[in-house]
């Protein structure tokens, strides 16, 4: 029977990557399976709001060529997606009923944009910025010095808005509890913050004030796309209708799996969850942490790639517990404007 331990890996982001990387390293002898829902290798997301400035060939997007998983000898599988997860037989199955064993398993598959159920049925209105084609789609509908409508407002849309206004389009962000998440903003802070916003050339909206939002809708024939109506009647038209209301775990195959979930994984600080064999890194999970005596989510590209990092080192015979290396905290700039560590990824 074959030694050779088979790490197998659910998710092909910032997390998934850089685990893989250091599994080859500490490991040289291993096989090595990335399974990926996504059509294209990896990408960096954080690159999407370069669609808004003209850059539409998708392989420029793409961090590392097909040589790299094959020189590395890392089976990248993509379009395939995980249905269901066995812990106890360390057997996954795949969506066309294919299974596979693992030795050990990383859940890295991070999250989808959420969006709270009162909007659900406004869906199909809606533009989402999650995958490179989802950019494309909207900065197709989106004309020169077009208007654009950001609900929820987290640092993900945030971001985003700063290329739109630098593009020469008009933003609106139809603010709520959401905006700045990540971020822990005090009621007190929120009015500064609001205010940088508005001098960043964003015109917000507190959609508290107006009742929130009672529907979105198509526009008429010979005006805008798009028409947001309130609860007290007052109106807004645009172009596109983008939600940012923060992120969800990814994790529906996991359900039943025998591991233990909150919100996302519940995992110790050295990233193990309640099976030995099953690791996870990124925003799908929950780390526990002594000083908060809870279980917490970290964001950011940082401390994301740190997560597929230390996981890897786990796995292959460590036992290191998780160190936050991200700043979390909102700030502004000399000239006033908002400034995120979120949007840092070098």
């Amino acid at each position: 029977m074959s030694t050779v331990r088979h790490h197998v890996i659910i998710g092909s982001g910032v997390a998934g990557n850089q685990a893989a990387e250091t599994l080859r390293e500490h490991d040289p002898d291993s096989r090595i399976t990335m399974i990926t829902i996504s059509r294209l290798p990896f990408f960096n997301r954080y690159d999407l709001p370069r669609v808004f400035r003209g850059e539409r060939d998708w392989r420029r997007f793409i961090i590392y060529p097909a040589a790299y998983y094959r020189d590395n000898r890392i089976t990248l599988r993509r379009a395939t997606r995980v249905v269901n997860v066995d812990s106890a037989s360390q057997i996954l199955k795949l969506e066309h009923k294919e299974s596979i064993h693992f030795d050990s398993l990383l859940v890295a598959s991070g999250a989808g944009a959420y969006l709270p159920e009162e909007l659900s049925e406004f869906r199909p209105l809606l533009h989402g910025f999650g995958a490179f084609r989802d950019a494309v789609t909207v900065a197709d509908a989106l004309p020169k010095g077009g208007h654009a409508i950001l609900l929820g407002g987290d640092t993900i849309g945030l971001d985003l808005a700063r290329t739109l206004l630098d593009t020469g389009h008009r933003v609106t962000l139809v603010a709520g509890p959401y905006t700045f998440w990540p971020h822990e903003v005090t009621p007190e802070e929120r009015p500064q913050y609001i205010a940088a916003l508005q001098r960043m050339g964003i015109v917000v909206v507190e959609a508290q004030s107006r009742g929130g939002i009672a529907a979105i809708e198509p526009g008429a024939k010979g005006l805008s796309a798009r028409k947001l109506t309130f609860e007290d009647g007052s109106e807004l038209a645009g172009d596109v209708v983008m939600p940012f209301f923060g992120i969800a775990p990814s994790l529906d195959f996991m359900l039943g799996s025998g591991v233990d979930i909150e919100r996302g994984l519940l995992v110790t600080p050295n990233l193990r969850t309640t099976n030995e064999n099953i690791y996870a890194a990124g925003d799908v999970c929950q780390i526990w942490t002594d000083k908060a005596r809870r279980y917490c989510f970290y964001h950011g590209w940082k401390n994301v790639r740190a997560m597929g990092e230390l996981a890897a080192r786990n796995i292959t015979g460590a036992n290191e517990p998780w160190v936050p290396t991200q700043d979390e905290a909102l700030h502004l700039t000399a000239d006033g404007k908002i400034q995120s560590p979120f949007w840092e990824y070098q």
